[in-house]
């Protein structure tokens, strides 16, 4: 099963993205938005920044 964004509203009237895998864990959550609206466009902004986005290990 494939991965898919979720959007809620927290209970302080903002909205927020989950990204969970396909067995359901979530793997990344977005930031606080001030429309659903908003958020959904923050979902397809993270999708085209990890398009072509490359592992890059930053310790030894």
């Amino acid at each position: 099963m494939a991965g898919k964004f979720e959007v809620d509203e927290d209970k302080a009237g903002k909205f927020r993205f989950r990204l969970k895998a396909g067995n359901g864990e979530v793997v990344a959550t977005g930031e606080a938005y001030e429309s659903k609206a908003a958020a959904i466009k923050g979902t397809a902004a993270v999708q085209r920044a990890a398009e072509d986005a490359k592992v890059q290990g930053l310790t030894a």
